[in-house]
């Protein structure tokens, strides 16, 4: 097979319009295992076809692209980044995008090869081409460049490359094109930027990174809700959260937030100023953002009495994830009888809201009430139960009603809330008094998919593992539970059939 490609190669190169044979070759070529085009690599002359690409039209630039695709998996990134730099150049400017698609995939691999990426660090002309597929108006394409320029930064000689010469001009010229490629730049900026300290420094070197944080700070809310996502993507590093504490940013983006009542457009941006400051506590401390910021937990709050649904939703995603841990759970359960009334209106949405809203509501919930057993001191466990007490007059009937709706991603979130407190003694004893409970967590009919029976799985795996289920659900439910377990989760229980003497 592997020598019908090469011949029908061949045969391609000598003929002016050779639509037919390549329409073979695309057949053969599919048909032909990879390893056997590797051994035949040395062979596979590539520049016929790429020169075919230059000619327009359309169903020989897919079929020369879809053969290329194919043959070019069988050719070591060394070299493809050697002996096709012409070929590479060209198709990185091509008029059809999947042309470029295919010359990014092969940039990608040669970015991969340790070998290999010299060969383009070397290549200012194709450096050049790469930068400006940013600009294009095919996202894929742009993406790919992103991510291309992003793996030759990882080296020193990359961030050379990029920041120490006319390149970083081109960057600069591409971000004029308008303002989503300005976005992208900044994307890759930030990508760069995340990966060490010296990255970083080569950034804001650049200026790129403090036009950025210029324009998160503007007067334009659109461009500041595009752009808080971005430096909430550079906090999440430790030598970026400390660059923007040092240059002053975080206080920034702080005092918006007091501004944020006096302006009409806050809709636009407060949710991911807010965001901002929910990872920020998490990757630090909860306790010191908290108390260093006070206006973000204050804001919290109130969106949580907000009608709009956009922010009801922010503030519980929010409160989901400064719960997430036990110094987190601390800080909330300081803010005394008004966290409590945030976690009955929460149980209210989980309730009334829209599918989407009461599934945020319910992850948010789980965070909040999950505790390992290793954490599981008396005062967290009181903690936990006052809060589970304050969702609902009645909050096991509350999800477990939830978790009978015909909606898989509800039954698996009602689910995921009990399995966040199945490990805890008080909760195993609500369980075990409600009437029918039990039996519902045993019965293997009411789930239909399989996320659903996964999230069934790890309730049972949970209460299974627990030292105190025995004691409080009693010797026979925990060896029905012990059996469910080993059973695993997809287990169908035989159906008994008699046979009848006589029958067909």
């Amino acid at each position: 097979m592997a020598a019908q490609a090469l011949s029908l190669l061949r045969e391609v190169a000598r003929l002016e319009a050779p639509l037919e044979e390549l329409r073979a070759l695309q057949s053969v070529v599919q048909a032909v295992p990879l390893s056997e085009l590797r051994e035949q690599a040395a062979e596979l002359h590539l520049a016929p076809l790429f020169f075919l690409l230059n000619e327009n039209h359309r169903e020989q630039t897919a079929l020369c692209v879809s053969i290329l695709e194919r043959l070019l998996q069988a050719v070591e990134p060394v070299h493809v980044a050697r002996n096709l730099r012409v070929d590479l150049q060209r198709g990185l400017t091509h008029p059809d995008d999947s042309v470029k698609i295919l010359t990014l995939s092969q940039v990608g691999r040669i970015v991969e090869n340790s070998e290999a990426v010299t060969e383009i660090l070397n290549n200012t002309d194709l450096l050049k081409e790469i930068v400006y597929c940013i600009g294009g108006e095919n996202l894929s394409v742009a993406k790919a460049a992103i991510k291309s320029l992003s793996r030759i930064s990882l080296t020193q000689a990359g961030l050379e490359a990029l920041f120490e010469s006319n390149l970083l001009d081109d960057l600069k010229n591409v971000m004029k094109t308008n303002d989503v490629v300005r976005y992208r730049v900044y994307e890759l900026i930030v990508e760069i930027s995340s990966v060490s300290p010296e990255s970083l420094h080569y950034c804001t070197m650049s200026g790129l990174v403090t036009q950025l944080l210029r324009e998160l700070t503007g007067e334009d809310v659109l461009v500041r809700a595009t752009c808080i996502e971005m430096v909430t993507s550079l906090a999440c590093t430790p030598h970026g959260r400390q660059y923007l504490a040092q240059e002053g940013v975080i206080d920034q983006i702080s005092n918006i937030i007091v501004g944020a009542d006096s302006d009409p457009f806050f809709s636009f941006y407060l949710p991911g100023f807010v965001k901002f400051f929910g990872n920020l506590a998490v990757m630090d401390s909860p306790q010191q953002i908290c108390e260093r910021y006070p206006v973000f937990v204050e804001k919290v709050f109130e969106m949580t009495e907000s009608q709009d649904p956009t922010m009801i939703g922010v503030a519980v995603d929010t409160i989901g994830i400064l719960g997430s841990n036990v110094e987190g759970k601390q800080v909330l359960h300081k803010t005394g009888t008004r966290f409590e009334g945030l976690l009955m209106q929460i149980g209210h949405q989980a309730k009334n809201a829209s599918t989407e809203l009461k599934i945020r509501c319910l992850d948010a919930v789980s965070s909040l009430l999950y505790l390992p057993p290793e954490q599981q001191t008396d005062d967290l466990l009181r903690m936990t139960e006052s809060w589970f007490s304050s969702l609902s007059r009645d909050p096991l009937e509350l999800f477990r009603g939830i978790s009978n709706q015909p909606f898989p991603e509800l039954h698996c979130a009602a689910l995921k809330v009990f399995t966040a407190i199945a490990a805890q003694p008080w909760a195993q004893k609500l369980m075990f008094n409600s009437p029918g409970f039990v039996e519902y967590v045993m019965d293997r009919s009411v789930e239909h998919d399989k996320a659903s029976k996964d999230a069934k799985y790890e309730l049972v795996k949970a209460l299974a593992n627990s030292k105190t289920i025995a004691e409080i659900f009693g010797n026979p439910n925990y060896l029905r539970l012990r059996t469910y377990l080993s059973e695993g989760p997809y287990y169908v229980k035989p159906i008994a059939t008699t046979a009848v003497e006589g029958a067909d």
